[in-house]
């Protein structure tokens, strides 16, 4: 059992309809945002995604991301839970790089301190990105992950740090895994690159 959060196109046009019609607590804000380019296993660049970060929803977990991807903590680290109709996983810069032992990909964070919970009124949409933790709601570190379609039943229940504002395709692009292995992927895409554009 993975550690980190027990628990196409019709979606690209239900998100965006959502988006547009406004959901509960999503603030399109100015950003941060978290710039993702995303890779195949062999290194070849699938494109971009953005995530629009929620500094006024979730401070110190935006922060955390922010300074990972400003270290360039995250570069290189795989998408190594993927559930079809689900969400995407990734961000375990301690097991996750994809140019090393990607076996225990998910078990780990970083070496900072895990963070207490920022439960906000966000509802969690296609795209919405949340924090992964394990049992402990105060556990997250530095794993997230992005929703594919709505998955309400987490609101409340974990952090929501942003929203996916562009690269719907790509996202939806990325490498799903097993469903019978809890979403684990076989060679797995990853992060390239991530900046951040303030």
């Amino acid at each position: 059992m993975l550690k980190y959060f027990l628990t196409s196109a019709a979606l690209t046009a239900a998100a965006t309809t959502a988006m547009a019609e406004g959901l509960p607590g999503v603030t399109d804000g100015p950003g941060p945002n978290l710039v993702i380019e995303v890779a195949d296993t062999a290194g070849t660049s699938k494109g971009t995604i953005v995530l629009d970060l929620y500094a006024d929803k979730a401070p110190a977990h935006v922060d955390r991301l922010i300074t990972l991807a400003r270290r360039g903590d995250y570069d290189g680290v795989v998408f190594h839970r993927v559930i079809e109709g689900f969400m995407a996983q990734t961000g375990d810069v301690q097991h996750g790089k994809q140019s090393g032992d990607t076996s225990r990909a998910g078990m780990g964070g970083s070496e900072l301190p895990d963070l207490k919970a920022e439960f906000n009124d966000v509802s969690f949409q296609a795209g919405t990105v949340g924090m992964a933790r394990s049992q402990d709601p105060n556990s997250a570190n530095s794993q997230f992950f992005i929703d594919l379609a709505p998955a309400t039943f987490l609101d409340g229940q974990y952090t929501v740090v942003g929203q996916l504002v562009d690269g719907w395709d790509v996202l939806n692009a990325i490498k799903k895994g097993d469903a019978a292995a809890n979403g684990a992927v076989d060679k797995p895409d990853y992060m390239l690159k991530v900046t951040v554009q303030d």
